[in-house]
């Protein structure tokens, strides 16, 4: 009898399909409950930001709903690449992971009349296309520069927390790039432009750098004044949240890393068709996608031939950070720098 009962319950298990490990930030659904069809969304992006776009989308489909999952990069890689969870379409900033999901032959082609329309670095073998373009911004706050100049580029950032560290000690913000995906890939980035960014990492690191995951809980503590500065969060958030005169948004100077957000099709996806008309949408509405962010088909103030920008270009270049040892080493130089 113990035997029966034991391989009932071993048949049991096998029937229940098993949890989902990766980490959910936030999950909203819109539109009718008892909707025909069903359009999955794992996103980097947050809910509040994303929420008036989807019901945009959903303002001509009566029959859908939408079920829109707020993950890291980190995590919503996880759940693609080591869980296979289903989802309809992925959007995220972090480039880099996007690219080689596509590169590992996670997602699926798609073509239509308006990514036809994107220009050739905003889109990638058919599969990866960006709709947004979004700078890595410096926030301040005006109360803490009090009586201080107002800084232009890094070199100003470097000499400004240096010469007043008392102003600046555990007042100075930024990603911790060990779990953030999007820190890792502007922090990669950043080295690459220049090696202002290590001596900027040092000085920081000196007063006590405070580490986050995510762009809006350091604006929100600028906002607050729990912290004077942050580096390098997402400009379009920045933008977006900085509804008060004391907060102070940056786009240094000497340059600026500009993130692409893209969208692609998983490979397994149930509802392709649903999710090839939302990448027409997020294209086409580029601007409200992203409060503050920058249309890619809008080319006046963001063209190649703008020097102190530095758009990170899809494409397998981006991998090399990914490299297990590249990644061990570049870790270990930040954290030298850093966590002082």
């Amino acid at each position: 009898m113990r035997k029966l009962v034991f391989s009932i319950g071993l048949i049991f298990l096998a029937l229940v399909p098993p949890a989902h490990a990766f980490e959910v930030e936030n999950h909203i659904s819109v539109g009718p409950a008892d909707a025909r069809r069903v359009l999955r969304v794992i996103s980097t992006g947050d809910a509040e930001f994303f929420e008036p776009t989807l019901r945009d989308f959903l303002h001509d489909l009566p029959d859908v709903r939408i079920e829109y999952t707020v993950a890291s990069s980190g995590e919503m890689m996880k759940a693609l690449d080591e869980e296979g969870v289903d989802m309809d379409l992925a959007i995220s900033i972090a480039t880099d992971l996007q690219t080689k999901l596509v590169n590992d032959g996670e997602a699926q082609r798609y073509s239509s009349p308006t990514t036809e329309r994107l220009p050739a670095w905003a889109r990638w073998r058919e599969h990866l296309f960006a709709f947004t373009q979004e700078p890595a911004a410096v926030v301040l706050s005006r109360k803490a520069l009090a009586g201080l100049p107002l800084p232009e580029n890094r070199q100003d950032l470097i000499a400004l927390i240096r010469d007043n560290p008392e102003r600046f000690q555990n007042k100075v913000g930024t990603y911790d790039i060990r779990t953030s995906g999007l820190g890792y890939l502007y922090a990669t980035q950043d080295a690459r432009t220049s090696e202002t960014y290590w001596r900027l990492s040092e000085v920081m690191g000196s007063v006590g750098v405070r580490l986050y995951c995510c762009s809006s809980q350091m604006i929100d503590d600028v906002a607050s004044g729990e912290l004077a500065m942050v580096y390098n969060v997402l400009g379009s958030y920045a933008r977006e949240k900085s509804n008060t005169d004391d907060v102070i948004v940056l786009l240094p100077q000497d340059y600026t890393v500009v993130a692409l957000r893209t969208a692609f099709i998983p490979r397994d996806s149930k509802s392709p068709e649903l999710a090839g008309l939302m990448i027409d949408h997020l294209i086409s509405r580029g601007w409200q996608a992203a409060p503050g962010a920058f249309s890619v088909l809008e080319t006046d103030s963001w063209s190649d031939d703008t020097q102190a920008l530095r758009r990170i270009r899809m494409g397998p270049g981006l991998l090399v950070y990914l490299d297990a040892f590249k990644k061990i080493a570049f870790l270990r130089e930040w954290s030298s720098a850093v966590l002082q």
